[in-house]
């Protein structure tokens, strides 16, 4: 399986990459260090500075994009370099910001939030709807991060990377997601469950921070096929091209050695295979 950097960025914290079928573009965030890029094969890579810390950054079907931010959601207008926050479920803790979301099969937008210095469990997950109604649907997360949706969109992943715990509901026709149970649990050394995705025969693709990999798993947890990558600390993943069938795979570099850099000078970088699978076309979110 060839593996290739794509675009050597140096994130500090990338994250939240996203096909846009329309652009026929992936875009991606870099959290920490305040910026968002998109690429597009065999083009010049486009950069642009945000004035929040964007953890997600997910297409909507009225144009434009709709954002989580560290000072809630916001509608974003990158070729105008607009940021218009639009409200902030959690004004009452102070410490936590949004860090990963995705689209459901039905267009709603599923995003978690995380306390910044992530010592509380104060993270939960939001259900937001087309017409920007907004819905805690689950809480008490140290680290959230997902979600991911099965293909036929009844059953709803999310990980809580610091207990290190992958978690399943059954999600209702209105998106509620109810009976959270344990999918996986993994140990010292294997790394942190970070961003995930699933491929159209229905397996989660989870990146895992500091572990040097991304896991297949069945829709029943068992492990199914590891891939490993030339950076310690893969952030998320989703799949992309014309045909869905590549992986892009975001990493990060803060809180690294310089030693460290040194044995890993790709770390921070946007890279993508080919898995021999195909992955689902992400909806836009509805609203």
């Amino acid at each position: 399986m060839d593996l290739t950097c794509v675009a050597d960025v140096q994130a500090l914290l990338g994250e939240g990459p996203q096909w846009d079928p329309a652009d026929a573009a992936l875009t991606f965030v870099d959290i920490k260090g305040r910026r968002v890029f998109r690429w597009r094969e065999g083009q010049r890579l486009e950069e642009y500075p945000t004035p929040y810390r964007l953890g997600s950054l997910i297409p909507r079907a009225s144009g434009g994009h709709i954002a989580g931010t560290d000072h809630g959601i916001a509608a974003v207008d990158l070729a105008r370099e607009r940021f218009e926050l639009l409200f902030d479920p959690e004004e009452d803790r102070e410490t936590n910001r949004f860090n990963d979301a995705k689209v459901d099969r039905a267009g709603r937008l599923f995003a978690g939030t995380m306390d910044d210095e992530e010592e509380q469990a104060s993270g939960a997950f939001y259900r937001i709807d087309r017409n920007l109604i907004c819905t805690r649907v689950d809480d008490g997360f140290r680290v959230t991060n997902g979600p991911a949706f099965s293909p036929d969109g009844r059953i709803m992943y999310a990980n809580d990377s610091a207990l290190q715990v992958t978690w399943r509901y059954d999600l209702m026709p209105d998106g509620t997601p109810i009976h959270r149970r344990e999918l996986a649990r993994f140990g010292e050394g294997e790394g942190y469950p970070d961003g995930m995705t699933v491929d159209s025969e229905g397996c989660l693709w989870i990146a895992f921070w500091d572990g040097w990999c991304l896991r297949r798993l069945s829709p029943d947890g068992e492990r199914l096929a590891e891939l490993r990558l030339p950076v310690q600390r893969p952030t998320s993943c989703t799949f992309g091209g014309p045909a869905l069938d590549r992986l892009f795979i975001t990493s990060a570099r803060i809180g690294l050695e310089e030693k460290d850099l040194a044995a890993q000078p790709t770390a921070g970088g946007l890279f993508m295979c080919s898995p021999g699978v195909t992955g689902i076309a992400d909806l836009p979110f509805a609203g």
